[in-house]
C-alpha cells in the first residue's frame, strides 16, 4: 500500500479538500486497494473538527464530499508510516523538514514535496490559504488542488505503480 497525507496549517480547508480529490481520483482510477489518503494539520486547533463549511460547500459543488473527514495534527508517526507527505505550501513543508524525526536507518521515513510541483503550469510553489476570503478563493484553490492531484497521480503511476 503507498500511503499519501496532505498537510496544511490547520486541516481544515486545503489538505482535507486535497484528501477528498485525491482519494476520489485513487478510486476512479481503480487503485483504491494500493493507494491510501489522509491529511492532517502543522497545528491542532482544529483538531477532531470538520472541514470548513466553504471548503465543504466547494467540494460538493464539484462532485467531492469532504463532510465526514476531521482534522488531525501531524504525529511523530506519520514520517514512518506514509511514502509522500504532500506540503499544501512552502511554511507547511519547512516545518514539516523541521518535525521529521531521525529514525537512525536507512529509511528516514516519508518523501516530503510540496503539490504544486505537479502542476508546474500554475507557475507557483503554494495554495494559498483561503480562510480569510472568500467563496471564490475556495473555488480557485479546488482547482489548483485538482489539477496539482491529476498530476501527483500520474506520478505515483509512472513511479510506483505502471508496467
Amino acid at each position: 500500500m503507498y500511503k499519501v497525507l496532505f498537510v496544511c496549517t490547520g486541516n481544515i480547508c486545503r489538505s482535507p479538500t486535497a484528501e477528498g480529490v485525491f482519494r476520489q481520483m485513487v478510486e476512479h482510477a481503480g487503485l483504491g486497494d494500493v493507494i491510501s489518503v489522509d491529511s492532517a494539520g502543522i497545528s491542532g486547533w482544529h483538531a477532531g473538527s470538520p472541514p470548513d463549511a466553504r471548503a465543504v460547500e466547494t467540494a460538493l459543488n464539484n462532485g467531492v464530499d469532504i463532510l465526514s473527514l476531521r482534522a488531525r495534527k501531524v504525529v511523530r508517526d506519520d514520517f514512518k508510516d506514509f511514502d509522500l507527505i504532500i506540503a499544501l505550501d512552502s511554511t507547511h513543508l519547512r516545518a514539516l523538514e523541521e518535525m521529521r524525526p531521525d529514525f537512525g536507518s536507512d529509511r528516514d521515513g516519508a518523501e516530503l514535496s510540496l503539490l504544486m510541483r505537479f502542476a508546474p503550469q500554475y507557475g507557483t510553489k503554494d495554495v494559498p490559504d483561503p480562510y480569510f476570503g472568500g467563496k471564490e478563493g475556495f473555488q480557485y484553490v479546488f482547482d489548483m488542488i485538482k489539477s496539482a492531484c491529476d498530476g501527483l497521480l500520474n506520478y505515483i503511476r509512472e513511479g510506483r505503480y505502471a508496467g
